[in-house]
């Protein structure tokens, strides 16, 4: 297959427990880049019965990454700054694999695909819930210094509310039911963390007895305070602190706020 003077070849190369690895080399137009992957992909998982192929390539290989996604490959992972391009500099190096198992064709194998290359967002759960003087639970954690409201990260297939009543359970051993959202707000990046969005939900006043029966996990949790929002404002971070007294503030006075960086929106302008 060429384009002009340019020899473009395709190169499967069978190894171990029946894996192969896919790579190219010349120039094609994108039609008979496609065509030629996506051959080379059917025969080695259907006519050879391998049962992976994979693909590493340039970061910035538009091309090549779009004819892989139009055979069924999905993207697995990044090696960060692995490639070295002419002027010195760097590129990440992307893997792709696809599976005998993965479904390619149809509406099913285009979303499995973009399913893999498409951004997925870190999604957080909390809950505001105080006590029978109105004092708000904050959690003082073993592996940060500022405080937190009861709750975490939400995992995958599971929703912002079952993700929330898992954590606090974890945390606390306490079964609360949750009742609405009360803030909604996106955290920008910040010591290392990629960005995510933060969900608040209403936990409820709890009882002298609930309160009591609080049994914090050792491992993860120092201590249990009871603050008014004021004073468990001190001990938070200042995007925190602007979510917590935002969902004390929709609670008492209705209604749901979205928020960016803790700060509502037209404030972050």
């Amino acid at each position: 297959m060429s384009e002009g003077s340019h020899e473009f070849q395709v190169h499967l190369r069978v190894g171990e427990a029946g894996v192969g690895v896919l790579d190219w080399s010349g120039r094609a137009p994108q039609q008979a880049i496609d065509e030629a992957v996506s051959l080379a992909s059917d025969d080695g998982l259907i006519a050879r019965g391998l049962r992976r192929i994979e693909v590493s390539l340039p970061a910035a290989d538009v091309v090549g990454r779009r004819a892989l996604q139009r055979a069924g490959f999905r993207l697995e992972g990044t090696r960060r700054q692995a490639y070295a391009l002419p002027d010195g500099s760097f590129d990440d190096v992307v893997l792709y694999a696809r599976l005998a198992s993965d479904l390619v064709y149809g509406a099913g194998g285009f979303t499995g695909v973009m399913n893999s290359v498409l951004p997925r967002k870190r999604l957080i759960a909390h809950a505001l819930i105080t006590d029978p003087w109105d004092r708000v639970c904050v959690l003082e954690t073993t592996f940060k210094p500022d405080w937190e409201l009861p709750g975490g990260i939400v995992n995958p297939a599971e929703s912002p509310w079952q993700g929330a009543v898992r954590e606090i359970d974890e945390e606390l051993s306490l079964d609360v039911g949750l009742g609405r959202v009360l803030v909604i707000d996106w955290l920008a990046p910040y010591l290392g963390w990629d960005d995510a969005v933060e969900l608040i939900f209403d936990g409820g006043q709890l009882t002298a007895e609930q309160v009591d029966a609080v049994v914090p996990d050792p491992g993860e949790i120092r201590a249990v305070h009871w603050l008014p929002p004021d004073k468990a404002a001190d001990k938070m971070a200042p995007f925190a602190r602007g979510r917590m007294l935002a969902a004390v503030a929709c609670r008492l006075g209705g209604g749901t706020q979205y928020l960016e960086r803790g700060l509502p929106r037209r404030e972050t302008e």
